[in-house]
């Protein structure tokens, strides 16, 4: 498969099949969305999985063409990075689309993304706000909020409680902390339960503490098949 010839211009990501690993999504009691970050790729995230001691779950990880989910800096003006941006987020969408087929609810879904993927995973959190959506946690390594902070935005809707983990270093040389922290507060705005962790000293990267903030959302989702995911 070529992968950098599958999109068209005005949705450069389109008909690129995510990666799917780990438990069958037809036996599967819940999923991890994961959203890898430029330069990175979707096998590059199932580590992260493992490492929450996620062995039991759907592993869905959508695909950029080309490594890399839009071309500017996640803080530039969004007009700039589209198509792309807004065909990277149907990526994820149609991920998660995928993983709801399968008689996974949302709220047995932990949407996980590093890096430009976790700007990404976190812009896709706002838009399913708006239809009230409540998932089983949200988990942003290195991230924060897409767009100008100088444009206000305008989100609105509801995640109904869904856990949000914002992590990230303080001598992050891409996330600059008072965007992370910003975007804390837009999701609690959004009815969000709010998890915000700054490490002082560390850089662009993940840390065990964020790992295991992740494998406590894995945790509270383990166990017996909810009655939305039984088959007959």
């Amino acid at each position: 498969m070529n992968r950098e010839s599958m999109g068209t211009p005005a949705d450069p990501h389109a008909g690129v099949p995510p990666l799917v690993a780990g438990t069958p999504l037809d036996q599967a009691s819940y999923a991890l969305v994961l959203v890898h970050g430029r330069g990175g790729s979707a096998e590059g995230m199932l580590p992260i999985a493992k490492a929450a001691k996620a062995t039991d779950a759907a592993l869905v990880a959508p695909v950029a063409v080309g490594s890399s989910w839009y071309p500017k800096r996640f803080l530039d003006p969004r007009e700039q990075n589209e198509p792309w941006l807004s065909s990277a987020l149907a990526s994820v969408g149609a991920a998660v689309d995928q993983v709801r087929a399968a008689g996974i609810p949302s709220e047995r879904i932990i949407l996980v993304g590093f890096s430009q993927g976790a700007c990404l995973m976190l812009e896709y959190a706002t838009m399913a706000a708006k239809s009230s959506e409540r998932f089983g946690g949200v988990a942003a390594l290195a991230g924060g909020l897409i767009g100008d902070p100088a444009v206000p935005r305008d989100d609105h809707g509801s995640l109904g409680g869904t856990p949000v983990l914002l992590a990230c270093g303080n001598a992050d040389g891409h996330i600059p902390e008072a965007i992370v922290r910003s975007s804390a507060s837009v999701f609690r705005a959004l009815g969000a339960t709010v998890d915000l962790r700054i490490y002082p000293g560390i850089g662009h990267d993940i840390v065990g503490d964020e790992i295991d903030a992740l494998t406590e959302m894995v945790n509270t989702l383990r166990g017996p098949q909810s009655e939305a995911h039984l088959h007959f």
